[in-house]
């Protein structure tokens, strides 16, 4: 029998802390040079049906969970745009390729969305090619780890953790609210970060509690349209974005410090996106939901 994501076999055949040592990247990282390489749902994400012919965007769409969360939609039956920066390309087209396998639509949508008139193109690109769009997913993000805290991070880094972050999810539901019908969604991705903040993740931190913020209040500013806001709020999770933004002894300890003592994968991300998107959350607004490996949220 194929094990998929409803399988104890599944949730429990992820590698822990020890298998992740001795690793370090260039950011943006690469999902394919990591090791061992993150679990998307490649193998074992099994769809039906919930989300078919919706239009969705996935900003970081190329690789850990806007990647998992790419297959997870387009196997549940959506057509994709997808944002990712431009060295990123290779690993972009591995996950067009995987969307394209589960008989989907997909476009590719390469550029830095600090820049507010490519965050409009994002859009402009699904209204014009998917014909609309149904569900927004701000994924993208950006963290560096800084080991002197407030006084280590610059304020060129400071400024574009918050136009990757806070700005760009701004400017891309302000260009897409316009063009969604009623029944149509916003996910955020916020952090445990938001209500645990490291000190060497200062900046980022403040970022995913203002997104925590920004979904609660843009969920009520919304629902006489029809459309609903929702957040995720991962934990650890084994991504590019960890042996590529912190040093060597923390990636070698990533995950460690939760209750299920280890990392996240991906794939564990993808239902809890799929049930924001789908109708199967139709009276759930302006929640954030934390998939921490038993972390509370405070």
């Amino acid at each position: 029998m194929t094990e998929d994501q409803h399988s104890q076999e599944t949730a429990e055949r992820h590698p822990s802390p020890e298998e992740q040592s001795g690793q370090q990247q260039q950011h943006p990282g690469s999902g394919k040079a990591m090791d061992p390489p993150p679990d998307h749902g490649e193998e074992s994400y099994r769809g039906s049906g919930r989300l078919l012919d919706r239009r969705a965007v996935i900003t970081g769409g190329d690789s850990g969970i806007g990647r998992a969360v790419a297959i997870a939609f387009a196997r549940e039956g959506a057509d994709l745009v997808l944002s990712y920066l431009e060295e990123e390309q290779e690993d972009a087209e591995r996950t067009a390729e995987l969307v394209r396998e589960a008989g989907r639509r997909v476009e590719l949508v390469p550029g830095d969305i600090r820049d507010e008139r490519h965050c409009g193109h994002i859009i402009d690109t699904a209204v014009s090619s998917l014909g609309g769009i149904d569900v927004l997913v701000n994924n993208a993000a950006y963290q560096m780890s800084s080991q002197e805290g407030l006084l280590g991070i610059s304020t060129e880094q400071f400024d574009r953790v918050l136009k990757t972050n806070l700005y760009a999810m701004f400017w891309l539901c302000k260009a897409a609210v316009p063009h969604m019908p009623r029944g149509s969604v916003i996910i955020n991705t916020s952090s445990i970060q938001a209500s645990q903040p490291s000190p060497e993740l200062l900046d980022y931190a403040t970022t995913k509690a203002g997104i925590a913020n920004f979904t609660k209040g843009l969920a009520q500013d919304l629902a006489d349209k029809g459309i609903r806001v929702n957040s995720v709020a991962p934990g650890p999770i084994w991504t590019p974005l960890i042996p590529a933004t912190m040093p060597e002894d923390k990636v070698d300890s990533f995950g460690e410090q939760v209750p299920m003592g280890r990392a996240g994968q991906p794939a564990e991300l993808a239902p809890a996106y799929v049930f924001f998107a789908s109708q199967e959350s139709s009276y759930v607004s302006g929640e954030i939901l934390g998939v921490t490996g038993g972390v509370p949220l405070t």
